[in-house]
């Protein structure tokens, strides 16, 4: 594993997953978010972020987390080798969700871009509340599409996602 997608609702676990792996690993993360949103929850430029993310995928190594599958999602299916997909129930990652606004409400969390901070919006719990039936369809196409050669590691609760990084081992770099 060098070129790493972490993929699926959000509230599911795939942030933290994403670190904790890269701790292990050594492989640096990169967060869509961080390089998608500027200060003040403002969209970065559609040239501006699909640049960034040509910019990371040209990367020998990554675990680049998160969707946006209306942006250069092919480019980074094709350019990674192994994919990990949280399909998580919608309940969990409501209650994933709003566990991460109690805890980090008013707070930049790590994966976010800079002057972001956490906050109540209805519009994520929309999203997040209809990510099954509106989203989940658009990454199991994107999956059937993998080469051979790519592995997809799925999840449908965060025990399995635990249990995968207490048996990972720290990749050598060679």
């Amino acid at each position: 594993m060098h070129r790493i997608l972490i993929m699926g609702s959000p509230g599911s676990g795939k942030s933290t997953f994403a670190r904790r792996l890269s701790g292990i690993t050594g492989i640096p993360m990169v967060s869509l978010d961080a390089l998608f949103w500027k200060p003040g929850w403002v969209e970065s430029d559609k040239a501006e972020f699909k640049q960034h993310v040509i910019d990371a995928t040209r990367e020998p190594r990554w675990i680049m987390d998160g969707n946006y599958t209306s942006h250069l999602v092919e480019l980074r299916r094709d350019a990674s080798d192994t994919i990990f997909w949280f399909d998580l129930p919608r309940s969990t990652c409501m209650l994933g969700i709003l566990m991460r606004m109690a805890t980090s409400y008013g707070r930049v969390r790590p994966e976010m871009g800079e002057g972001c901070p956490e906050k109540v919006d209805f519009e994520f719990f929309r999203f997040v509340w209809t990510f099954e039936r509106l989203q989940r369809p658009k990454l199991v196409k994107y999956f059937e599409t993998l080469r051979p050669d790519q592995a997809l590691i799925c999840f449908t609760d965060r025990a399995q996602a635990d249990r995968y990084l207490a048996n990972a081992a720290p990749v050598s770099v060679h």
